[in-house]
């Protein structure tokens, strides 16, 4: 038996899969422990009123890490990987994306700052809202899309493992009081932009990597390969980063301050799968471009393995939210119980929405039928959170996410399982 699985990682493309999947598990490992040191930390020193007005300013920026990135954490990866042995190929890829990604920056910034003078909500605390886009500089900077198309997911590890100890250091340091609340989005933009001037740095000094200058067609080609994977993540924000605008819109960061808590939670679980994406992304899409039938078999394994694993996860969830909440935010977050309850099964659809979306339809390219799907989704979220948080605040916007991911699981599952892509029935491993 021994022998057998050391067979398996003999080959080269084993190698590095293994080591990816070793560097991002430690990377993951580090985001899950953090984000629980310092959340209920946060919650205690801020309170959840000052807290909520953060998570607040995160979703708001959220929507331009979502334009600079345009789709291109798939797309480029995809043609990254595709490509990984044809230098001048990648120079291309690599000038093209960050050439357009800090063209999409600015006009982020200029957007930013029409929104913040023009409404009184945003205005009283625009400083916070302008040191919270620092994340969005750091993430342009940071090209995550190149280390996982050449498959080197060690440099990701150690640069973001590095960044976000040092913030976590900071926060126990300089955020002792509520009125030290301005400096939570100042460390955590310093450690992104960093983390992300270091990695330029390597992608010229590891992989001999420099930026050039590219034509005008060049740069509409690979805006024009992303432009599906963009409106899809414009749509998942519609449900996601759109549920906490709204919800401060309607109510006040109190509020957003006991659902950011257990949403937090959530998403921090959540980055659990993430390993298992970023490496995997890259390896099944080079499967694909020569056999189908082999991506489609690694792809069944991995349905077999997680779906039970993250079954077992919000099932626990469900039954000890209370002792869960309690535990790691304090009895100061008792109203955050129930949100935590009804999103306890959102890791499991995750991690099906990953399997069936991005490693099925989204590696063979049915990158149009995915956005629909998520565009739908969004907009079915939309109105659900206009009509639920008005009567129902924080426990009428985690409905609507519920049954938002529940429609995303069902309609993705469906598409594939429906024509040449089916892997429940057809695949035989």
């Amino acid at each position: 038996m021994i022998t057998k699985i050391k067979s398996k990682f003999k080959s080269e493309d084993n190698k590095r899969l293994l080591s990816n999947f070793l560097s991002l598990s430690v990377l993951q490992g580090a985001n899950y422990i953090l984000p629980l040191i310092t959340l209920p930390y946060l919650v205690r020193v801020l309170g959840v009123e000052y807290f909520g007005l953060l998570a607040f300013a995160g979703a708001t920026v959220a929507y331009f890490n979502i334009l600079t990135d345009y789709g291109f954490n798939l797309t480029a990866t995809r043609e990254i990987s595709i490509h990984r042995d044809d230098k001048a190929k990648v120079i291309e890829i690599f000038s093209s994306v960050m050439t357009i990604k800090f063209i999409l920056m600015f006009l982020s910034l200029l957007l930013l700052t029409i929104l913040v003078f023009s409404f009184e909500k945003f205005s009283k605390d625009a400083l916070v809202y302008f040191l919270t886009f620092g994340t969005v500089i750091g993430q342009v900077l940071f090209p995550v899309w190149f280390f996982q198309g050449m498959e080197r997911m060690k440099y990701i590890t150690y640069l973001n493992i590095l960044a976000k100890s040092i913030f976590t250091v900071a926060i126990f340091i300089f955020v002792t009081k509520q009125s030290d609340f301005w400096i939570v989005p100042l460390l955590t933009s310093i450690g992104f932009i960093v983390a992300g001037i270091w990695s330029l740095y390597l992608v010229k000094k590891e992989f001999g990597v420099r930026f050039e200058f590219q034509n005008i067609k060049t740069l509409k080609y690979y805006l024009n390969e992303a432009n599906y994977i963009f409106l899809s993540n414009i749509s998942v924000s519609l449900y996601t980063q759109s549920t906490i605008l709204v919800l401060g819109i309607f109510t006040n960061n109190t509020i957003v301050g006991y659902y950011a808590v257990a949403d937090k939670l959530i998403n921090a679980v959540k980055q659990l799968i993430t390993p298992v994406s970023q490496t995997l992304f890259p390896f099944i899409s080079k499967q694909a471009n020569t056999s189908k039938e082999t991506a489609l078999k690694i792809v069944k394994k991995l349905l077999i393995v997680l779906a039970p694993i993250s079954f077992l996860f919000s099932l626990l969830f469900f039954i000890y939210s209370k002792e869960i909440i309690i535990f790691i935010f304090g009895r100061q977050a008792v109203d955050s119980i129930i949100i935590f309850k009804i999103l306890a099964i959102i890791p499991t659809l995750v991690v099906l929405d990953t399997l069936f979306g991005t490693f099925v339809m989204l590696v063979f390219k049915h990158n149009k039928a995915y956005s629909k799907i998520i565009f739908s989704a969004g907009i079915i979220n939309l109105l659900l959170i206009i009509l639920l948080i008005p009567f129902f605040q924080a426990i009428g916007a985690a409905i609507s996410v519920l049954l938002v991911e529940v429609y995303i699981t069902f309609r993705i599952i469906f598409y594939t399982e429906s024509n040449e892509l089916n892997i429940i029935k057809k695949v035989k491993i």
